[in-house]
């Protein structure tokens, strides 16, 4: 699909905005598009393109006055100039897959800077690393480098369509962590756009802010355009696999027995497991199902001896995982039929959801998982999943980037509920805090821990996305634990009057 883009002229605009639409257009952007176009169905088709959550699709929303589609780095950083200069507050959209649409949306009157154009992946055979814009998706991002090396990749993401500018600012866990980290473990320098419209490298932000680009979240240091990642290595062929188990006693001990193995299986090795409840016999009945899904850094032989080993309780046969490349493997778990739509980046099937998030630092006995069946049986249109940490994981300092969690976590916990319908908002949003509830004894505490990229505004949030350091705390200990502190420093250095903020960014320390 083309890349989308809207013009409008600057006589359109109405008083508002006319400085800033004067200042854009002076400074040479073109690629612009405003509420108050004649034709509005290009400036919704443009907002609407990568807007993954229904939810902030619906009347009422916040919507931006001007949506702005850089085409190189100069003229992002000339939309942050004019932005500044007459008192708008921007967003900053690479892939739209904000789970709360805090790159889309806003309290007060804002401009969208979406980077869709900045989708570059440029890779260096020599030292194995690349230069990824942010606006390239994480399909984009493994199909550039699947067609330079066959035996690279990087460990990011699950879904193609994902933008890795937001998605490495929060950390990005994938199913290569448990051998290389988070994404953010393996970027080596950015380039970041600040409040003045200077472009910095990581020489030129300083230790303190490209620390808190990785991981920090994205939305509060100013406008990351690119990222240079070092590549790391996986194997020409490996294992990649997605079976499933029904029935409530066989999901209850597969995945009771799942806990106290994967965590602490050898780093080559990825099991996940994703549960929801399934309606039987004309939906007369209700059932557990559970998806395992994963892959092995090695071949199909080795992986079913390993696997009937330490985890008989899953029976895994032969015909249940297959042998294929990496750039495979990214395909098959990301849901595409085919490598080539890895580069396709607009995302189909949208609907309304919420997720939250949780770290176990201890395996669930079976009653909490069967009190668990019984809330998730409500409802067909939900499902949690477990992702194993441990290996690399453990032995990263928590305080080496944002991103906390690391030693002492066993497994991340994302549930999500979808429904379709804007008038069924309330009951979803009722029933995914009900199960949250649930699951306050069996996880962290002290914080009880959420992961940043699975952004959630019941944690708490600012007003007009101004919050004071104490104020932030209620969600930013949550998401960074003692780093939050740091986080605080390097925004009062990079941003110390808190022009890039959101619903839950980090304040300045004079805010």
């Amino acid at each position: 699909m083309p890349l989308l883009m809207a013009v409008t002229n600057a006589r359109d605009a109405p008083d508002p905005g006319a400085g800033l639409i004067s200042c854009l257009h002076d400074l040479g952007l073109k690629n612009i598009t405003t509420m108050s176009s004649s034709s509005t169905s290009e400036y919704d088709v443009l907002l609407n393109f990568s807007l993954q959550n229904l939810r902030f699709a619906e009347p009422g929303v916040s919507k931006p006055y001007v949506i702005v589609i850089p085409q190189n780095k100069d003229q992002v950083k000339n939309s942050v100039v004019c932005c500044v200069k007459n008192g708008w507050e921007i967003r900053v959209r690479s892939g739209g897959h904000s789970y709360e649409g805090l790159s889309y949306t806003s309290d007060v009157p804002f401009v969208l800077i979406d980077l869709m154009n900045f989708d570059n992946v440029h890779v260096d055979t020599e030292s194995m690393t690349a230069w990824v814009e942010a606006g390239a998706t994480l399909g984009q991002v493994y199909y550039g480098i699947a067609n330079k090396t066959n035996n690279h990749g990087f460990p990011a993401g699950i879904c193609p369509t994902v933008g890795s500018g937001g998605h490495i600012a929060g950390g990005g866990l994938s199913f290569l962590s448990r051998k290389y980290g988070v994404a953010a473990d393996n970027v080596i320098d950015a380039l970041l756009v600040n409040a003045s419209g200077e472009i910095m490298d990581k020489k030129a932000m300083g230790d303190d802010v490209f620390w808190a680009l990785r991981g920090g979240g994205g939305g509060s240091w100013g406008v990351v355009i690119a990222w240079k990642i070092k590549l790391v290595s996986v194997p020409t062929i490996l294992t990649a696999f997605e079976v499933s188990r029904t029935g409530r006693d066989v999901v209850t001990d597969t995945i009771h027995r799942w806990q106290h193995i994967w965590p602490f299986a050898e780093e080559d090795l990825f099991m996940r497991v994703q549960f929801f409840g399934i309606q039987v016999e004309g939906g007369t009945k209700k059932d557990m199902n559970a998806s395992f899904q994963g892959m092995y850094l090695g071949r199909k032989e080795q992986f079913l001896k390993i696997v009937n080993i330490i985890f008989p309780e899953l029976k895994m046969k032969e015909d249940e995982c297959s042998e294929m490349s990496w750039i495979e493997s990214t395909s098959f778990i990301g849901g595409t039929t085919n490598v080539s739509e890895l580069t396709n980046r607009y995302y189909s099937n949208k609907v309304h959801f919420k997720i939250k998030s949780d770290m176990a630092r201890t395996p669930l006995p079976k009653s909490g998982l069967q009190g668990l069946w019984d809330i998730m049986e409500e409802e067909v249109n939900a499902y949690a999943i477990f992702s194993p940490l441990g290996g690399i994981m453990d032995r990263i300092p928590s305080s080496a980037l944002p991103f906390p969690h690391r030693a002492g976590n066993i497994f991340d916990i994302q549930y999500k509920v979808v429904w379709n319908n804007s008038s069924d908002d309330e009951h979803y949003l009722n029933w995914m805090r009900k199960l949250y509830a649930y699951m306050a004894p069996y996880v962290s505490s002290s914080p009880r821990s959420a992961y940043v990229n699975y952004l959630d505004l019941d944690l708490g949030s600012a007003v007009n996305g101004t919050s004071t350091v104490k104020e932030a705390e209620a969600w930013g200990k949550k998401y960074f634990h003692d780093n939050f502190d740091r986080l605080v420093k390097a925004k009062t250095e990079v941003d110390p009057h808190n022009f890039f903020r959101n619903s839950q960014s980090i304040p300045p320390r004079n805010n």
